[in-house]
C-alpha cells in the first residue's frame, strides 16, 4: 500500500475572543492532512498545537510536520513511539487514516457514530466581565446545559466568587453541576484559601489550580483540598509511560482531562484512561479549540473508550466558536453532542 498527504494551513477566526488565563485568542491556525491511497480512499485529519502550550508549538511546525508526513508514506505505518513528542501531529495522522479505513467521517462502530446516542457535553463559558460571564452562563442554561465549566483566574477571584455565588443562590447542584478551570492562575500559596472559599457552593471539581511543573506543591494541594482537583495543563509534555505513571503516582489528583491534540493523539489518551482507571482516578475528554475536522475525531473517540451511555460530561460543545468552522454532522440539542444530520 502506498500513500500520499497534502497539507493545508488554514486561519480560523473566533466569533468572539476566547479569553483565558494565559491570554486571548482571535484567531486560530490549524494543519489539514489529506492521506490518499493508491486504491483511491480518502481521509481528512487535523493538526492544531495550542500557541505557547503544546509541547510541538515549533517555529518550523510546517517543516516537521512534512518530515512525519513522508515518513509515514515511505514506512506505510504510523511510528507511535517517534511522534510521542508531538502529539497534534500524531492526532492528525491518526484521524485521517482512520477515516480513511472507515470510509466515513463516523470513525468507530458506536451508538454515537450511528446516530442512536448523544455524548452529554457541558457548557463553556469563557472570561470575559462579571456581567459577560454572567450573560453567557444564563445563555448555557437556557439552552439545555446542565453541567457549566467556569473559566476564570482573569477578572479577579473576588468577582469571580460572587458571580459563582449567585448562580448557586438561583440552581442547586442538582440542577447545575459546576466546574471551574483556573489555567494555573493560582500562586501555591493563595491556592488552598481560594479552594477552600469556593467550596461552599458545591463545585464538581477545578481543572489546573496551579502553573504546571510543580509536582510536589500540587500533590500537597490534593491532599489537602475540599474540592476534587483535575489535571490539565500538567499533562502536556509527560509522553512515556513511566512519566505518566510517575505524574499520577506522585500528585493522585481525582480526575484528568484528556486532549488528545496536547496529550498524545488518541493512542496516548487510551494509555492515560488506562494508567487512571488503575488507581481509580476520574478522566474526561475534552477539544482543544479545533475545527469540526478535530472535534467530530474527539467525539468518536469518547464514545468509543467510555461505551454505551456515557454519564460523565464532555468537553465537545466547542464547534460553534468559528465563523470560518469545516462542515460535519456534528450537532447540539440540548446539553448533548449528536453525531448525523440534523432533522
Amino acid at each position: 500500500m502506498s500513500y500520499h498527504i497534502d497539507i493545508e494551513h488554514r486561519v480560523l477566526h473566533f466569533r468572539q475572543p476566547a479569553g483565558t488565563s494565559r491570554g486571548v485568542y482571535t484567531t486560530r491556525d490549524i494543519w489539514l492532512l489529506t492521506l490518499t491511497d493508491d486504491m483511491g480512499r480518502c481521509g481528512v485529519g487535523e493538526c492544531a498545537p495550542l500557541p505557547r502550550l503544546s509541547c510541538d508549538d515549533l517555529p518550523n511546525y510546517e517543516e516537521v510536520l512534512r518530515a512525519v508526513c513522508d515518513h509515514f508514506c515511505e514506512s506505510g505505518h504510523i511510528d507511535y513511539e517517534r511522534l510521542r513528542p508531538y502529539p497534534s501531529m500524531l492526532f492528525g495522522l491518526e484521524t485521517a487514516l482512520q477515516h480513511l479505513h472507515a470510509g466515513s467521517t463516523a470513525l468507530f462502530d458506536t451508538p454515537f457514530a450511528h446516530g442512536e446516542e448523544g455524548i452529554p457535553i457541558n457548557g463553556l463559558v469563557w472570561m470575559g466581565t462579571h456581567e459577560e460571564m454572567l450573560s453567557r452562563m444564563e445563555e448555557k442554561m437556557a439552552a439545555g446545559f446542565r453541567c457549566i465549566k467556569l473559566k476564570i483566574g482573569a477578572i479577579g477571584f473576588d468577582e469571580e466568587l460572587d458571580l459563582i455565588r449567585r448562580i448557586r443562590r438561583r440552581f442547586s447542584k442538582e440542577q447545575i453541576e459546576l466546574r471551574v478551570d483556573a489555567n494555573g492562575a493560582f500562586s501555591p500559596d493563595e491556592a488552598l484559601s481560594k479552594l477552600e472559599q469556593l467550596s461552599h457552593y458545591d463545585i464538581h471539581s477545578i481543572e489546573q489550580p496551579i502553573r504546571a511543573g510543580q509536582w510536589d506543591a500540587m500533590a500537597e494541594l490534593c491532599r489537602q483540598s475540599p474540592l476534587p482537583i483535575a489535571l490539565d495543563e500538567e499533562l502536556i509534555g509527560v509522553n512515556e509511560p513511566s512519566r505518566k505513571e510517575a505524574l499520577l503516582d506522585t500528585i493522585t489528583p481525582a480526575y484528568i482531562i484528556l486532549k488528545p491534540s496536547l496529550h498524545g493523539g488518541m493512542v496516548g489518551t487510551k494509555e492515560w484512561i488506562a494508567l487512571s482507571r488503575k488507581r481509580g482516578i476520574g478522566t474526561w475528554i475534552t477539544s482543544a479549540l479545533e475545527s469540526n475536522v478535530g472535534l467530530n475525531a474527539i467525539a468518536h473517540l469518547a464514545a468509543l473508550v467510555y461505551g454505551p451511555s456515557i454519564q460523565m460530561p464532555q468537553g465537545l460543545g466547542t464547534g460553534l466558536l468559528f465563523t470560518d468552522n469545516l462542515p460535519m454532522p456534528l450537532h447540539i440539542e440540548g446539553d448533548k453532542l449528536w453525531y448525523g444530520q440534523n432533522s
